[in-house]
């Protein structure tokens, strides 16, 4: 076959790789209008913030590699037209020459455009937005005479990139339209708590608040937000991205609500014609809702999917959870699911649970504050969690993952087996601590709620007079542990809370 994809990101690449690896004959060709390939773009705000040493260090390959896997990469080139009738295409090189190419299977791996407001002024000298390399070491030029930064739009590249500018001594303002930070995937108590920390960090947050227009003759030279005037050096619009669907639409394939429609296989409504990546709509594994899901996890996944596919697997690709996890400075914060204002948009009546835990065994050196927040449904049906903290997010945001997937209940999770050691883990898993505030709530509820929901209590195995012994010895018995955990509820929330351990550890103001 010869297989033509439009588009060298994730799913693209991905895509192509695993074609490759089953099929080792057919033609694999490869466009983008990018120079770069195979790189990751999550980690340009690191790169600008110094943690990374050079945009060099984020491209994992080369065109040339490809070409040495019988992969062909047309870079800085466009397709510029489609004729699926004749199943061929026309590309134009960046020196404009045009040329006609037949394919057997095409892939539209287009991604997504960055979303430009139409804020007046955002064509001015320093103003910038943030998706390719190229972006990247745009900004990363232009600051050596800058003092004032504004970011527009308050999502995950937003907070990472305003952290890292204001690490290099920048005065960082950022502007969120709506009334809270990361609206998408957290609940606004838990942006508070960034927000809070963001703003002990020397960055200035504006909720609920535009930009309404950026000022200045050939450059930027201030903002007004909400009727102010405030100076700025340097504008960077992060306000996200929309599906690029343009060359899909001119060839009749169907658009859902959001983006391009495709089944499990990743086909779209026209023959021998698939789409991967950003330029899609998934369906949410909860609600069964259309969504998006602009994740590079997604991506990857997609290209797997639909290279098994094509080269005669079987395997279908998923509802998604839209899983994520951010860095912000020394803090992590992550999320799984919906929302409790999401679950109560889509009428799923629900309880939460929020608790101050700890990483490690509170006794370990270099334990750190973690808060989670739970989210279930009446039945104890877990639909959903956020979490803030210094380290483990990521790790317990994957075990969420699954525990939602397998839509598990509260009660399940309570008596779940999870490892421990002190340095590492807590001897009853904060998960499980939440998943026990959450059920306990679910227990004051009218009979009639909770009657599915069975009691359950913490039973430690003991099979032998060893571990006894070494259960002594830790002094993490059976209903030790129990007190233990009680004792670290309670020092959490009324000896210390999450915030004053922030203030006590030099972290936050």
């Amino acid at each position: 076959m010869n297989i033509v994809i439009i588009g060298a990101g994730a799913a693209g690449l991905t895509t192509a790789s695993n074609i490759r690896k089953y099929d080792k004959e057919s033609q694999i060709i490869v466009f983008t209008t990018q120079k770069n390939v195979a790189y990751s773009p999550c980690a340009i705000p690191y790169v600008i913030g110094g943690h990374i040493d050079s945009f060099d260090d984020i491209i994992m390959h080369k065109p040339g590699e490809y070409m040495r896997k019988n992969i062909r990469i047309m870079t800085e080139t466009k397709v510029v037209q489609i004729n699926n009738d004749i199943t061929e295409l026309v590309y134009e090189d960046k020196d404009g020459n045009k040329q006609n190419l037949k394919y057997d299977k095409l892939v539209i791996a287009t991604g997504g455009k960055p979303f430009a407001p139409p804020i007046p002024g955002k064509d001015l000298q320093g103003v910038f937005k943030v998706r390719t390399v190229e972006d990247g070491q745009q900004i990363l030029n232009y600051l050596d005479n800058v003092e004032n930064a504004v970011l527009v739009g308050g999502g995950a590249i937003g907070l990472e990139l305003g952290t890292e500018l204001a690490h290099r001594g920048l005065n960082v303002t950022i502007a969120e339209m709506v009334p809270q930070l990361f609206p998408r995937s957290f609940d606004k108590e838990m942006s508070d708590k960034f927000q809070e920390y963001l703003e002990s960090k020397g960055v200035t947050v504006f909720t609920g608040s535009a930009v309404e227009s950026i000022n200045g003759e050939t450059k930027v030279e201030s903002v007004t937000i909400d009727g102010v005037e405030r100076p700025a050096d340097l504008v960077i619009l992060s306000t996200g991205v929309r599906p690029q669907t343009e060359l899909a639409e001119s060839i009749g394939c169907k658009m859902g609500k959001f983006a391009i429609e495709v089944n499990d296989h990743m086909e779209t409504s026209v023959e021998n014609v698939y789409a991967v990546g950003d330029c899609v709509q998934v369906v949410d594994a909860i609600t069964g809702d259309i969504t998006l899901s602009p994740l590079g996890t997604t991506a990857v996944r997609q290209g797997i999917i639909l290279a098994k596919h094509l080269t005669g697997h079987d395997i279908s690709f998923k509802p998604v959870l839209n899983s994520t996890v951010s860095q912000i400075g020394q803090m992590e914060m992550g999320a799984v699911g919906l929302t409790q204002q999401a679950a109560e948009k889509a009428g799923i009546d629900v309880v939460v649970s929020e608790i101050d835990t700890l990483s490690r065994a509170r006794y370990y050196p270099g334990s750190k504050p973690l808060h989670i927040k739970l989210v279930s449904k009446l039945d104890g049906t877990i639909i959903g969690c956020q979490m803030f903290g210094q380290e483990a997010v990521a790790e317990k945001v994957d075990t969420m993952s699954v525990i939602i997937l397998q839509k598990l209940k509260c009660d399940e999770v309570v008596s779940m087996e999870f490892s421990y050691a002190p340095p590492v883990s807590m001897v009853v898993d904060p998960i499980a601590q939440a998943a026990e505030d959450c059920l306990e709530q679910l227990e004051k509820l009218s009979p009639e709620v909770t009657e599915e929901i069975s009691e359950t209590e913490y039973v430690e195995s003991t099979p032998d007079e060893e571990v006894e012994e070494i259960s002594e010895a830790e002094e993490t018995s059976e209903e030790e542990a129990e007190e233990t955990v009680s004792e670290d509820t309670e020092e959490s929330s009324d000896d210390e809370s999450f915030t004053q351990y922030l203030r006590n550890q030099g972290l936050i103001e």
